[in-house]
Order: C-alpha cells, then structure tokens, then sequence
C-alpha cells in the first residue's frame, strides 16, 4: 500500500488526471450526442445547440482564468492567445443564427450549473481552474481537425464554414503545444490538498461535460417534438462513405473529449 501511495505520489499531475478520469471519459464518449459525431450524424440543429453550450462554458472559463491569469497555479498554463475560444464561438454562431445570434441562442440548465461552479471556483480555489482548462482546451486540441471534418461533411458545410472552433491559429504543433502544456502543468507547485482537490475537480469537469451534453440532447428532443415538421430537415444527414465513416468513428471515439491523448 505504502508503495503504490508513492508511485501515486511521484506520477505526474496530466497522468494522475488521466487515470481519475478514464471512467468518466468512457462515459463521456457514449453519450447520445458524442455518439452521433462518432457515427457522422450531426445534425444542424444538434451542432448549434452544441455551440450554445459551448459559448456558456468557454466565456466563463476565459473569464476566470483572465481574472485569475497571475496565480501561481494558472499563469503557467494561460495561453490566450493559442487557446481561447469563445472568439471562435461567436463567429460560428454569427454564421449559424445570423447578426441576433444572442438572442436566439438556447442553453440547457446543466450549461448553467457548469458555468456556476467554474465561477465558484475561480472565487475560492483559482487552482482548480486547471482541471477544467485541462479537460477542454487540450481536448478540444486533441479531436479538433477529425471532428470538425465530421461535422463538416455531416451537415455539408463548405471548407471552414461555421467551423472555426475547431481551429487553432495560434498554435503551429499541436503534438508540440499539448508537450509544453504538460510539462508546465507537471511542474506547479501544489500542496498535497490543492493536488487532491485538482484531481477531484477533474472527475467533476468531465461529469459537468457529461451533463451537458445529455441536456443539449434533451433539448433537441423538445425541440424536435415541438416542430414535428422540422424533423425530417434535422435528420437529413450527409451520409459519409463507410469506410470513412468507419475510421472517423473508431478515431473520434478516442478523441471525443480527448483527455487520453492530452
């Protein structure tokens, strides 16, 4: 026992994460709406209801971590300028919704619930702001350029139309970028406690982001019922060939939330 708490003790803070979060990863990936990016059956109204959310999360994270942006655990892995979304968000949703995008947005309960506890501990325990950073930024990194081809092809959106989320401009290497990010991570100065609270807080990002998912997907349900003539516009998909859509679904399911990979 003495000698597994010492390993535990000595594995770096990006593998401790991975291993507290494999569960929840797995969870996270058979979701309804993970499964339809894996399947490449994205609908148009799923992908913009997905972007709602997203704008949410990413404008409360970015807020959080510019307020805390010189604490000792964040300022080592603040990379605005390679990381932020909410940028990106807004320009797809400008391309999906039109010029009142804000007004037409919808988000779920659960998208509320995580930006309310990404602002809570941004108040008390800034450190924890890691977990988060960590499980989106780095996974949206990780699966961006193969899911955004899935949605791409499946709402037959032209090249980088309605998709610039899953660019990163400012980031050349991604492979070399998610190295850095690491070591940066695996070397903050943490007490035992900030450590725990950081892993705990991990398996809580990913619970939030499971949430989040089922309720956008609740949401598009009511929508559906509520517009039974729309149906048959949300559920024309652009089917990819299947080999394609065969590899694209075993790689995505890898690179879904992508922590694995991070």
């Amino acid at each position: 026992m003495d000698a597994q708490k010492t390993h535990t003790a000595e594995m770096d803070l990006s593998e401790q994460i991975k291993k507290v979060t494999m569960e929840s990863h797995m969870r996270a990936e058979n979701t309804e709406l993970m499964l339809s990016f894996q399947k490449g059956q994205v609908s148009m109204q799923q992908y913009k209801l997905l972007l709602s959310s997203l704008h949410e999360i990413y404008q409360t994270l970015e807020e959080e971590m510019d307020r805390n942006c010189k604490h000792p655990a964040v300022e080592p892995i603040y990379f605005p300028a390679e990381l932020a979304r909410l940028d990106s968000v807004q320009k797809d949703l400008e391309f999906f919704y039109g010029p009142g995008w804000k007004d037409k947005m919808l988000v779920p309960a659960e998208t509320r619930r995580y930006c309310d506890r990404l602002r809570q501990i941004g108040k008390e325990n800034p450190e924890y702001l890691v977990a988060h950073a960590y499980t989106r930024y780095l996974g949206d990194l990780s699966g961006g350029q193969v899911l955004g081809r899935v949605a791409q092809k499946s709402m037959g959106l032209k090249s980088g139309e309605g998709l610039s989320f899953f660019a990163f401009p400012g980031v050349s290497s991604p492979n070399l970028f998610k190295q850095l990010y690491r070591g940066r991570m695996n070397v903050l100065e943490l007490s035992q406690e900030q450590r725990a609270g950081v892993l705990e807080e991990a398996v809580r990002a990913f619970e939030h982001n499971i949430q989040v998912f089922e309720g956008v997907q609740k949401m598009l349900s009511v929508l559906e019922e509520r517009q039974p003539t729309s149906k048959v516009f949300l559920n024309r998909i652009v089917a990819l060939p299947t080999l394609l859509r065969m590899a694209l679904g075993m790689f995505v399911a890898v690179v879904t939330m992508g922590i694995w990979m991070l």
